[in-house]
């Protein structure tokens, strides 16, 4: 079992069926997940996209740069929502950027990130990079690395990785193991290609699975697992 990991939300999977906000019972169940895995002691890492509020490279009216730093903005509003809806189930968390947000978060840095772990604590990573033109996969896998978890958990409105689009194509092709590399050459999108390449260089695994099945959270790391490995 796996000591430490870092899970990745999407912020379209947080606002269920609404498709926007949040979507309070979606959350709980997966802070309730969460708990099960930190009551056992594994260490958890959240990264959580900000879908649910802004696709900001939708609209060629706003300045790449400024879209971007909005999009960051969203992700800070959702590790501070989520952050809470854990601690409402029993658990101590932290929110950190990697930029100052006055007294909402702590400033990242990876010994504070430790001592937190150490503390029994869930830490969430918010605003992505810090830096326009990278997306919250690529902050999902920086921070993986640098607090060198032992694999990425991908949380997605899928069940896995396929050969083609399952939602237009019925005769889609789920993998149960694939390597980064495969990923790569066919194209298949499961993160940006930035973190794609990170994650072959850094020899960082990932999981990945869907988020609305039972206890999908937990199996991805004590099984059965059902969703597809993404070796290295």
């Amino acid at each position: 079992m796996m000591k430490r990991v870092l899970l990745k939300l999407s912020g379209e999977a947080l606002a269920g069926e609404k498709k926007t906000g949040y979507d309070e019972p979606t959350v709980t169940e997966v802070a309730e997940q969460v708990k099960q895995m930190t009551d056992t002691g594994i260490q958890v890492g959240i990264v959580v996209g900000g879908g649910n509020f802004w696709r900001g490279r939708d609209s060629d009216s706003i300045d790449r740069t400024k879209a971007d730093q909005i999009g960051m903005l969203a992700t800070v509003m959702n590790c501070i929502y989520v952050s809470e809806i854990f601690r409402s189930v029993g658990m101590k968390t932290q929110v950190m950027t990697p930029f100052v947000c006055g007294a909402f978060t702590e400033l990242f840095s990876k010994d504070r990130a430790n001592r937190c772990f150490e503390e029994g604590m869930v830490v969430f990573f918010a605003g992505g990079t810090g830096h326009p033109y990278f997306s919250t996969d690529t902050g999902t896998v920086l921070r993986a690395v640098e607090i060198e978890a032992e694999g990425i958990l991908l949380a997605k409105a899928v069940d896995g990785v396929y050969d083609s689009d399952p939602k237009t194509n019925p005769d889609a092709r789920k993998y149960d193991e694939i390597s980064i590399q495969e990923v790569i050459d066919r194209k298949l999108a499961v993160v940006d290609l930035t973190a794609s390449i990170m994650c072959m260089e850094q020899k960082m695994p990932m999981y990945v699975f869907g988020l609305n099945e039972k206890d999908s959270i937990v199996r991805a790391v004590s099984g059965p697992f059902t969703g597809t490995r993404i070796t290295v």
